[in-house]
């Protein structure tokens, strides 16, 4: 574990120095930056914008690759004022998610909402339908942390349920 730590801190810090592409109504990655400073920080980049999957995500999201090329996908992910993703389903892998700063939530079909906060890791089932993003009016960051390659996929669905998200504002 410590290996792949130390792995994972070593990409971040080459990653820092990338410069940020900006796309229209996002906040600029250093005002993300500072939001993250100020809910706790993390050692991970926010990354750009997350224009590519937008339509899959409520609210604003940022991206920063950890790795590139490998059979292991790992990603920190910011999620910035309540942003989460749709309902979807990993084909072909399951997903970790370690929560690393601010607060949200992950949900798996049928099941009660977990919270992610930092320290909590949480592994989603390959094949099992689920969310997870910022709890509403929150931030939250996390590592993604999924195999890559030809036969791993991703089936976007639905909208979580605006009222249903709504009430888990604490």
């Amino acid at each position: 574990m410590k290996k792949f730590l130390a792995a994972l801190t070593a990409a971040a810090c080459m990653l820092t120095g990338m410069a940020v592409a900006q796309a229209a109504d996002y906040p600029t990655a250093d005002e993300v930056t500072v939001k993250v400073a100020n809910s706790g920080g993390t050692i991970f980049p926010v990354g750009n914008p997350n224009v590519a999957y937008e339509k899959y995500f409520t609210g604003r999201t940022f991206l920063a690759p950890l790795t590139s090329g490998q059979s292991m996908g790992v990603a920190n992910v910011t999620f910035i004022d309540g942003a989460h993703t749709f309902w979807h389903i990993h084909h072909g892998t399951c997903q970790i998610l370690v929560a690393e700063s601010g607060s949200g939530y992950v949900q798996i079909w049928g099941q009660e909402p977990v919270e992610l906060i930092p320290g909590v890791v949480f592994t989603v089932p390959e094949g099992v339908k689920h969310w997870h993003g910022a709890a509403p009016g929150k931030m939250m960051q996390h590592l993604s942390i999924m195999q890559s390659n030809s036969e791993v996929s991703t089936e976007w669905l639905e909208p979580v349920d605006a009222k249903f998200f709504e009430s888990l504002r604490k």
